[in-house]
């Protein structure tokens, strides 16, 4: 079952329950999961009736002639669209619901009024009332109307066609067919695909709309519609065909803009997706967090055990030695904290940038400054800046980025290697560079240096989350900057970030 109180994204809340179209998500076995409110309404059913049940409770299998079954058993036509998403729970099925009975009406309307207009001579009053309603549901309907004669070319462009379409009903009656409004490609594939079911040749161009009409079959089908801007737009378009006794007179589409749904799709599956991530992300840090966590405390335990026994004075320095043990082993758990909280929040999009005005190379100073404690055996840091002292930038991102760089400098790098870190404002930017003398990255780890959690197979040994660098490049893009790195295997690392100071 679906836990809808982790999975209520703002975005997914709005859509989902605010939608003015029925949605209904069911799991592999098409057992109802959840019902959004407009279905419930439209049903009759509560949430509590329905989860759990078949969905063809609801939808009785009829491909012929899809209809829907309210809880009282009164049954009414539906148009239904499904998509299909994986998450981790298993297979969902999204099924869009709409009723179509509106639709059906006015196809039967308008057949109605060809029928009408035959018998003119005789009905001239019942011609005028019918004529008033037609033309309110005419000029009313959401839906776009085109009408065709026998020869494929446009006779009736109803408003809404017009007004969605970008087209005067005087540009294209008697001028153009359908065909401008489609694209020829999807034409095509459409045609192949009817001959194979029919089991005869269908002819890419007016045939391919009318063809299943004609033949008295079903005929609704996805479409993308060419507006005259050249935009295009999802359409769900039912052809169907004018008669006169046992002969055609014309073909009428009746086209609904599919916009709506398709975004409405894309939202949910942006949601969807934004949860199978956060649940990867906890995944992750549960067992990044027991392998990494395992070293430290281990230290800490066996080092408080170590320190218990030293009583005597004599025993000082070696209590000493276990104390600051402790105190490296904490500071290390901090760090992968503080990493996994940097990522939430940076994931969560909770990280403000905050620009000020500062002393650049003194900033970074401070910081390499309060990291001395970290250097191997000899290990050297120099640092330099140039150009004007005055950045205009972040400070709390930039010393994130400064430490997270330095860092990993000091632990790839052995012991007694040089660290050369250089800094320069100008007029436009900043730009700090972190070199060292390390084991190098080779071009295969470069191409997903910053993703979250990489980390490469030659360091395996060493200790690290594989978030340093992604939040690094996070908040280098925070400040509209980028990230670059030079290495070689063997040959050392530079990492270089380029950050432009916000014009005012």
């Amino acid at each position: 079952m679906i836990n809808t109180s982790q999975n209520n994204y703002i975005g997914f809340d709005v859509l989902f329950n605010h939608a003015t179209i029925g949605i209904l998500i069911t799991d592999s076995e098409r057992s109802i999961q959840m019902a959004n409110p407009f279905l419930l309404n439209q049903f009759g059913y509560t949430k509590e009736e329905l989860t759990g049940q078949p969905a063809t409770l609801l939808l009785p299998y009829d491909e012929q002639d899809p209809y829907a079954v309210r809880k009282d058993g009164s049954k009414f036509p539906v148009e239904i669209s499904q998509g299909i998403h994986a998450t981790p729970a298993g297979i969902l099925t999204i099924t869009y619901i709409t009723n179509i009975t509106d639709r059906r009406n006015a196809e039967m309307t308008l057949r109605e009024l060809s029928q009408q207009r035959k018998e003119a001579s005789v009905k001239d009053a019942s011609l005028q009332r019918m004529n008033s309603f037609l033309n309110s549901l005419w000029t009313s309907t959401g839906a776009m109307i085109i009408v065709i004669n026998t020869d494929g070319f446009i006779r009736w462009f109803n408003p809404a066609a017009e007004r969605t379409l970008g087209y005067k009903a005087s540009e294209v009656v008697d001028v153009y067919t359908p065909m401008f409004l489609h694209d020829d490609d999807e034409v095509a594939l459409r045609a192949e695909e009817f001959s194979r079911q029919l089991s005869q040749y269908v002819a890419p161009g007016i045939e391919t709309l009318t063809i299943k009409a004609k033949l008295n079959l079903p005929n609704e089908y996805e479409w993308q519609y060419i507006r005259k801007d050249g935009s295009t737009l999802p359409v769900s378009l039912t052809v169907s065909a004018i008669r006169d006794a046992n002969d055609i007179t014309g073909y009428i589409g009746i086209a609904i803009d599919l916009s709506h749904i398709k975004q409405a799709e894309s939202e949910l599956r942006i949601s969807l997706e934004k949860e199978r991530e956060l649940n990867e992300l906890k995944s992750r840090f549960v067992s990044l967090a027991s392998h990494e966590f395992r070293t430290p405390l281990s230290a800490i335990l066996s080092s408080i055990y170590l320190v218990s026994k030293y009583e005597a004075l004599e025993d000082v320095s070696k209590r000493g030695k276990h104390i600051q043990r402790i105190i490296s082993a904490v500071n290390m758990l901090t760090d992968i904290l503080n990493d996994f909280l940097s990522v939430g929040k940076i994931e969560e999009g909770k990280i403000q940038v905050r620009h000020s005005t500062f002393d650049a190379g003194k900033h970074i100073g401070n910081i390499i400054g309060e990291m001395d404690g970290l250097k191997k055996p000899k290990q050297n840091i120099y640092y330099a800046h140039h150009g004007t002292p005055q950045a205009y930038l972040d400070p709390t991102l930039l010393k994130h980025i400064v430490m997270n760089l330095v860092s990993n400098a000091i632990k790839f790098s052995p012991e007694g290697a040089v660290i050369s870190i250089r800094s320069q404002c100008s007029n436009t930017g900043f730009q700090l560079s972190v070199k060292d003398k390390g084991i190098g990255i080779s071009e295969e780890d470069r191409l997903h240096l910053f993703e979250r959690f990489f980390r490469s197979q030659h360091v395996s040994n060493i200790q690290g989350t594989g978030l340093g660098l992604h939040i690094v490049s996070k908040y280098a893009e925070l400040m509209n900057g980028t990230v670059a790195c030079n290495s070689a295997p063997d040959k050392g690392t530079e990492f270089i970030v380029t950050v432009p100071f916000p014009q005012n």
